[in-house]
């Protein structure tokens, strides 16, 4: 950048500064000391002597950014020396001129971050090389001339090449990396012996990630950071549970030996030794942090976005930057940090880590920066680098959000201390994500009863001689894996009389309870007087606020009306009762999603933008000064990332209602591995309660097969309700298809009042949000109502007789008025349409005393407008045959391989065909 540009561009750059970096950096060293390394002027004069030395010195500039661009591919990361350049054109020599005739030395300073006061300038262009080949060339390098900031790429290079030149690490620290990677060995040996036949997925040759971890967590007491959530896949994940995080080892070998890793009263199935997950609080020098290891499925990173979603949650309870007041302002990040490790064939791989990516600089979603860990093998499963990515490196996606990256050898310590370092010291002077790329390799296959000569032959003939290298341990250092390696036997002999504790309902969540399985009914209902307050409120705006003068009519001034009058309640009018009143009772609401904040159909208009400034005001969030916090979230086009992030947000405190709504309701399926492995089971393997909301706008409307079904059957196939017994609390989730405002605002406030936690999935509406008959009125939620499972038939327009009734058409969602319309044109009185509310837990109580309303009742059909194959009724079918005891025949679709057709013609005659089957 020439210098004439730079000075134009320094207000910008110092006002940018001071608006993002309010405090000074605070970063230390392995002595404990914490230390400043500049405030934003400081940093600003940086980059002018930066560029000012640049005109002056031309040539050496070029050669010191050649290396800062390209020292990384000649770099010694690979402690098996199989992939490792000795040369490449970029950093010839004699491609360099290097004038050091310069009458300024502190030019040369000012170009080049490794050179301390105390250091002379180099004398020529070799004793240049020779420096930045020492810097960048050895077992560390860096990543960082992608990055767009000046400024941040100016302060890592100069601060990475300070660290390689200017700084020690003590032999102290270097004796502690090393215990911890004894230590990670020893705990592996040890499980080898006793368990010969065991897939642990050791960290034998990645044993630096220990070293790392543990400085890593230092680093956050230091800087008073409160939690670290940290996410990982199996590899090694074992060691660190026992080694660092505190896990009970005797539990670990219950585990292996068969046995429960929970106690017996819990109510779990529990899962595989290497998704172990816990909860700890470390000590370092005094400080504490408390650290979280999530529980981790198989399908690789998807735990990534989950650790970020409880990250973020943990900076809402501890009022953390974003969620600051006045009272207790900071930085965001200030209190909470995530790390999440990857393997390097999923971090190349797997879609879902762009996506999380994307999320790392967004406002609702940004944790103030992730540091990010992959523990490279050098090798998928048994794919070798050439075969598992088209980039250099298994790290580019990072480069998408100019993320640094610093990749390091893994059996180097002091590197792998350096390196933990300079990712602590960015992430909390800029606050956004930086990547650790720990260079390491197998010493088994994909897993210990493996053979990877079969696929690797050369890649482990290396493997091999370099455990033929063995460096000897001091005396004190012996002692110590000896002591540890006690431990390990004795916490192995107590193993099979062990009694595990069961982590959850703790903390936040002391006082909730595991549900139990009976159903209960809670009274959701509040004061209409309280009711009209909060309709009020919803659409109140400030006097200089101006709204958009369609929404003002259609929306502001007809929910006045409505509040007021006490009817006509339409849907989104309920969900904004619920919301307020949820605020009012101190619990905190997130709703995400693609386009939520108006809502996909227009009907939310949670957030309203001034016409004139494009400012957004939330009326929610202005109710009362000790109501709980209301976050309207329109996300990026994703939906694995987006719904892992917001699980992992429910997940933190039981407080939190968060909600995701898809777009259409088969978007979902773009999420389908974080529903399988978290919340449809995430409670029975983990313990893990989450109350997360889904909404999925469901309805056979014309629109095709991709716009109209939200899968019910696939929802429905997941749960554990019984087809031969009575459903109880504890299904493992709640799957409804309500009908009416009122019906919606009672689930959404009986997600929350109630002392345990279940995920709820709500076919939605798009044609209801707007029917008229599909209204509520404030009698529906006044005090003394709550969610009804099974409707009666109220609607009918022709008074229907209980005594006259010969059939029973049962249902559910919005085809219910498709139904009445049709019986009250046909002026049917013969007939009685039941609707099922809640599908799961199967209402097979209220089914069985409506069904008694109508003695003479012999003609029982389900009648839905889903396929055959889909929707409710290969659900419903054995259930109602089983528990409440009547036959039923079928009115709807014939079975397709696809959700709806997409010809006009075709879905009018299949409508009508419907409605023969359920009156004819």
């Amino acid at each position: 950048m020439h210098l004439r540009i730079v000075q134009r561009r320094l207000p910008f750059i110092q006002n940018n500064l001071i608006r993002t970096y309010k405090y000074q950096s605070k970063v230390f060293g392995y002595n404990a000391e914490l230390k400043t390394h500049g405030n934003t002027e400081e940093i600003v004069n940086s980059l002018r002597d930066y560029n000012q030395a640049r005109q002056a010195n031309p040539h050496a500039a070029l050669l010191i950014d050649a290396y800062r661009k390209h020292g990384h591919r000649l770099a010694k990361i690979d402690p098996l020396e199989i992939n490792i350049s000795t040369s490449i054109p970029e950093l010839d020599a004699h491609m360099f001129t290097v004038d050091f005739n310069v009458t300024n030395e502190n030019d040369v300073r000012s170009l080049f971050g490794g050179l301390s006061r105390q250091q002379s300038i180099p004398k020529t262009k070799d004793d240049l090389i020779r420096q930045l080949d020492e810097i960048y060339c050895q077992s560390i390098s860096l990543e960082c001339e992608h990055i767009e900031s000046d400024i941040e790429r100016l302060w890592i290079a100069r601060r990475f090449e300070q660290l390689r030149t200017s700084e020690t690490i003590s032999d102290d620290v270097q004796q502690r990396i090393i215990e911890q990677m004894r230590r990670c060995e020893a705990f592996d040996q040890f499980l080898q012996a006793k368990f010969p036949t065991l897939k642990r997925y050791s960290g034998e040759g990645a044993e630096g990630m220990m070293a790392f971890f543990d400085l890593a967590f230092k680093h956050s007491a230091q800087l008073n950071i409160d939690n670290v959530v940290v996410c990982m896949p199996h590899r090694g994940r074992n060691n660190l549970l026992v080694c660092l995080l505190n896990y009970p080892a005797a539990t670990m070998f219950r585990k292996i030996k068969g046995k429960r890793e929970f106690p017996n009263d819990v109510k779990s199935t529990g899962d595989v030794l290497s998704h172990l997950y816990t909860t700890t609080d470390l000590i370092y020098d005094g400080k504490n942090v408390h650290v979280s290891l999530i529980p981790n499925p198989s399908h690789l990173e998807a735990n990534n976005p989950v650790a970020v979603g409880k990250t973020r949650a943990c900076q809402l309870s501890l009022k953390d930057g974003h969620y600051a007041n006045a009272e207790n302002a900071s930085r965001h990040g200030d209190k909470a940090l995530c790390i999440q490790v990857h393997g390097d064939a999923s971090f190349a791989g797997q879609g879902i880590i762009p996506e999380t990516f994307q999320l790392s600089n967004l406002p609702n979603y940004s944790v103030g920066g992730s540091i990010h860990l992959v523990t490279n093998n050098q090798i998928g499963y048994t794919t070798p680098q050439h075969l598992a990515r088209s980039s250099r490196y298994c790290t580019d996606f990072a480069k998408v959000v100019n993320c640094p990256i610093i990749h390091v050898n893994g059996q180097c310590p002091a590197e792998i201390a350096q390196a933990a370092q300079l990712a602590s010291e960015y992430r909390d002077l800029f606050r956004k994500d930086i990547v650790v790329d720990l260079v390491c390799f197998r010493k088994h296959g994909h897993n210990e009863l493996d053979d990877p000569t079969f696929t690797q032959p050369s890649m482990y003939k290396k493997v091999q001689e370099h455990y033929k290298q063995e460096s000897p341990l001091d005396e004190g250092l012996n002692e110590r894996i000896r002591l540890f390696r006690n431990t390990l036997e004795e916490q192995f002999s107590i193993a099979d009389k062990y009694q595990p504790k069961a982590p959850h309902l703790e903390r936040q969540w002391s006082g909730f309870i595991q549900a139990k399985s009976v159903r209960t009914q809670w009274n959701t209902g509040l004061s209409e007087n309280l009711l009209k307050y909060i309709g009020a409120k919803s659409v109140d705006v400030p006097e200089d606020f101006h709204v958009h003068s369609t929404i003002a009519r259609s929306h502001v001034q007809k929910r006045q009306q409505r509040i007021e009058a006490g009817n006509g309640l339409d849907w989104s009018t309920a969900e904004a009762l619920a919301f307020g009143s949820l605020l009012l009772q101190g619990f905190n609401i997130r709703i995400s999603g693609q386009d939520v904040g108006r809502g996909t159909f227009s009907q939310r208009h949670g957030m309203l933008v001034n016409q004139k400034t494009d400012d957004v005001y939330i009326p929610l969030n202005a109710l009362d000064a000790k109501q709980g916090f209301f976050e309207i979230c329109n996300s990026i086009l994703s939906e694995e990332a987006v719904l892992g992030f917001d699980y992992g947000f429910s997940i933190h405190d039981p407080k939190n209602l968060v909600i995701w709504e898809a777009q259409f309701g088969d978007f979902f399926n773009g999420a389908q591995i974080i529903i399988d492995t978290y919340v449809s089971g995430g409670e029975l393997k983990f313990l893990t309660q989450s109350g997360i909301v889904m909404l999925l706008p469901h309805g056979m409307d014309g629109a095709g097969p991709e716009h109209s079904s939200c899968h019910l059957e696939r929802f429905l196939q997941m749960t554990d309700s019984k087809e031969n017994g009575i459903d109880g609390d504890d299904i493992n989730m709640q799957i409804v298809n309500p009908t009416t405002p009122a019906q919606y605002f009672h689930l959404l406030r009986r997600q929350m009042i109630r002392n345990f936690r279940k995920p709820l999935i709500v076919a939605g509406p798009k044609i209801l949000l707007r029917h008229p008959d599909c209204v509520s009125t404030l009698t529906d939620m006044a005090d003394g109502t709550n969610f009804l499972p099974v409707f009666s038939d109220t609607m009918s327009k022709t008074k229907l007789n209980p005594e006259k009734i010969k059939r029973l058409l049962f249902t559910s969602g919005k085809h219910y008025y498709t139904l009445n319309e049709e019986r009250d044109k046909r002026k049917r009185d013969d007939i009685a349409i039941i609707r099922l509310e809640e599908l799961c837990p199967f209402p097979a109580d209220e089914l069985r005393q409506e069904i008694k309303k109508y003695k003479n009742a012999k003609d029982f059909i389900w009648c839905q407008e889903e396929h055959r194959n889909q929707g409710a009724w290969v659900f419903i079918r054995p259930r109602f045959e089983n528990i409440v005891g009547i036959h039923l025949n079928y009115a709807g679709r014939e079975v397709l391989g696809t959700p709806a057709v997409a010809i006009g013609e075709v879905h009018q005659q299949e409508c009508a065909q419907i409605l023969k089957l359920a009156f004819d």
